[in-house]
């Protein structure tokens, strides 16, 4: 195998599966766990939202730590820091899981950054579509099994069980990550100072109008699927026959299925798929609507909406992030990726800490049908931007 699929790229999408396999678990233990010690919709949000929130806010710096010093270099530091955030999570209780979420936020802003900048610095453009899609669809198989794991764990009532997985998972993660290679110099202090600075980064989300838009996009999109991460383990307790760990599971493996089997259709050729990311979005929005609606029509617009969410999830971050590796300005291409990606770490922590309110206000049903309202306002962002590519870099 080459390209993609070459033994390098395979190992690293090992790692990435790894890494994220504690995750699935946590996203099902810790809403049943706060739930159990009487916490609101509210603290439960807040307490999953930190995670991301955190990533988000460290993303860009990963990005500039990256290009200085190389993805590996970075990477088999974070490892070890990921070790004791995972461990922490098996002594302590919701406040512990808190500070634990942080860490781990910040462990995961360096992780992704190194792996998914990494990739695409090391594959040639006609494949760097396929690597993104292999990396993302690792880092959502974990979710196929993961849920399953964490109901038998709650359901057995002895956490030692859990206690093991997160000691077992930081072992192997570190394992794995300690002996990963990516084909790219370790470290170019050089041409660091020639990205933008921070500041000028950030100004980017409003000037350049392709990172503006694929934010917009990828922050609201992020949001629902926040709100289903979080709030789905408590929600289907709520519905005639329906199954957390089956919805959590089907979703995921569509997303799996999905990102394999589609993996090469996803736009690579750095031009705007309007047709394409409207049907994306209609399908997150319908998702959406068909876990609203479960509350009166039963588990089997549950599932269905697992379905769809699965696949609105699978499609949208690839290609919006393959799109914009190639329209992005090269010099600063890393930084801002990186608050691309930033903006979908803060979609998914909205996803629980403003929609938690919401759902003690009002109710898990409503709550997912303002999800799916606001899929469909995206719409208005999926034309084209108002300027060419070329004649945006030509200008920056």
């Amino acid at each position: 195998m080459r390209g993609a699929l070459s033994w390098p790229f395979l190992r690293l999408y090992l790692l990435t599966l790894l890494y994220f396999s504690a995750n699935s678990i946590l996203n099902v233990i810790i809403p049943l766990k706060g739930e159990s010690l009487g916490a609101t919709n509210t603290t439960i949000g807040i307490i999953m939202g930190a995670y991301l929130f955190t990533t988000m806010l460290f993303r860009p710096w990963a990005g500039q730590m990256i290009h200085k010093y190389g993805p590996i270099q970075v990477l088999r530091m974070i490892l070890v820091v990921n070790g004791f955030a995972l461990i922490l999570y098996t002594f302590t209780g919701l406040g512990g899981y808190f500070a634990a979420r942080v860490l781990q936020g910040v462990c995961t802003a360096f992780f992704s950054m190194a792996l998914q900048l990494g990739i695409i610095d090391a594959l040639p453009e006609k494949d760097r579509s396929q690597g993104i899609s292999m990396y993302s669809l690792c880092a959502s198989m974990p979710g196929v099994f993961g849920p399953l794991l964490a109901i038998g764990m709650w359901q057995i009532g002895d956490m030692t069980g859990f206690t093991v997985g997160m000691i077992a998972v930081a072992i192997l993660t570190g394992a794995v990550g300690y002996s990963a290679t990516i084909d790219k110099k370790e470290a170019d202090p050089a041409s660091a100072g020639q990205g933008a600075t921070m500041l000028q980064s950030f100004a980017q989300l409003v000037k350049n109008p392709h990172l503006f838009k694929c934010s917009m996009l990828m922050l609201v999109a992020s949001l629902v699927f926040g709100a289903v991460t979080t709030f789905i383990p408590l929600y289907a307790a709520q519905i005639q026959g329906g199954n957390a760990a089956v919805y959590l599971m089907l979703q995921a493996g569509t997303v799996v299925a999905a990102r394999f089997v589609l993996r090469k259709k996803i736009p690579s050729d750095g031009k705007w798929h309007s047709a394409f990311v409207m049907t994306t979005l209609v399908i997150l929005a319908a998702a959406a609507q068909a876990v609203s609606f479960s509350a009166m029509g039963g588990a089997v617009f549950f599932y269905i909406g697992a379905l769809l969410m699965g696949l609105a999830q699978a499609l949208l971050y690839p290609t919006l992030t393959t799109y914009l590796t190639f329209v992005l300005p090269k010099e600063s291409r890393n930084v801002l990726v990186g608050l691309f990606i930033a903006t979908a770490d803060l979609g998914v922590s909205l996803g629980g800490i403003v929609m938690g309110p919401v759902a003690d206000l009002s109710s898990y049903s409503t709550m997912y049908m303002l999800c799916a309202l606001l899929g469909l306002f995206m719409l208005l962002f999926s034309s084209n931007p108002k300027r060419h590519s070329g004649e945006y870099s030509k200008s920056a």
